[in-house]
């Protein structure tokens, strides 16, 4: 069940970037992580008033939430910086690769010990999760395949930052339901309009990108939902690891939606994906 719940969230997390990437093309991406951060929040909030009333959060569930949000927050910025100074081709993967390898470590350090066959399905995952991030950049991106250490640090920060989003939320207890992503989305939802407040550009939406905000806002807390309760079942070191399989559906999106051609090395990727979410889910 583990292994199922962390894969959907995965699948979700990359709907909801599909989405955001999307209405990022016609504002500014703070703008739109912003937003996207108040909508979950409002999600988050009648998740855990109305369908999970009965959870029994601590001070501490909440206080690991808020410190799951700040570094959420900052990685989301680095990776925006990676992004536009850096080559895509080489940032994505290695965000999506550090915020799966960061959580392993932590397991890892933490005690567990993964059953053989899903010890070989978190190998798998991580050159899966190159292998799929590897799309061909936009027209008129100039070819920058060399990059400097400079360049690149921005994206291992996002990759940190994201992977111990994932280490914070497991260290918050299962009675504690939802609520340390009500901690995690007020503290993000403040500094992100903090931020937008502080720096030249507008804060609102336009029209045409309501709907792609409303619905990026809903898919990362649906996604953060299912994680949370992914890896309060399961192993961190393995959850997280799926979780951090999101780019697969953002890749095969940008196929059908946008008609972007999926490279081989991509396919290869997304069948790695699958082998690997089979091991990690024939272990549990």
């Amino acid at each position: 069940m583990a292994a199922l719940l962390a894969f959907t969230s995965a699948m979700v997390f990359g709907v909801g970037d599909f989405m955001g990437g999307l209405a990022a093309r016609r504002l500014r991406a703070l703008v739109v992580a912003s937003w996207s951060q108040l909508i979950g929040l409002a999600v988050i909030l009648l998740l855990v008033l109305v369908v999970l009333p009965s959870a029994q959060p601590t001070v501490t569930d909440l206080a690991w939430g808020a410190a799951a949000g700040i570094v959420g927050a900052v990685g989301l910025l680095l990776l925006y910086s990676a992004l536009a100074t850096g080559p895509m081709s080489v940032a994505a993967p290695i965000t999506a690769v550090f915020s799966a390898v960061v959580p392993v470590v932590a397991g890892l350090a933490l005690g567990e010990r993964p059953e053989v066959l899903a010890a070989g399905g978190v190998v798998l995952a991580l050159p899966a999760i190159v292998l799929i991030a590897q799309g061909e950049e936009p027209p008129g991106v100039p070819n920058r395949a060399r990059a400097t250490v400079r360049d690149l640090l921005p994206a291992f920060g996002a990759g940190i930052g994201f992977g111990l989003f994932f280490v914070f939320l497991q260290r918050t207890s299962g009675d504690a339901g939802l609520w340390p992503l009500v901690g995690a989305r007020s503290v993000s939802t403040v500094g992100l309009f903090t931020l937008g407040l502080v720096t030249p550009g507008r804060m609102g939406l336009v029209k045409g990108t309501y709907r792609l905000v409303i619905a990026c806002g809903i898919c990362d807390a649906g996604a953060n939902a299912l994680y949370l309760a992914a890896v309060n079942r399961g192993l961190l070191s393995l959850v997280a690891v799926l979780a951090a399989l999101y780019p697969a559906s953002t890749v095969v999106l940008a196929r059908i939606v946008l008609k972007e051609r999926m490279r081989g090395i991509q396919l290869v990727g997304l069948g790695l994906a699958a082998t690997a979410a089979a091991l990690v889910a024939f272990a549990g």
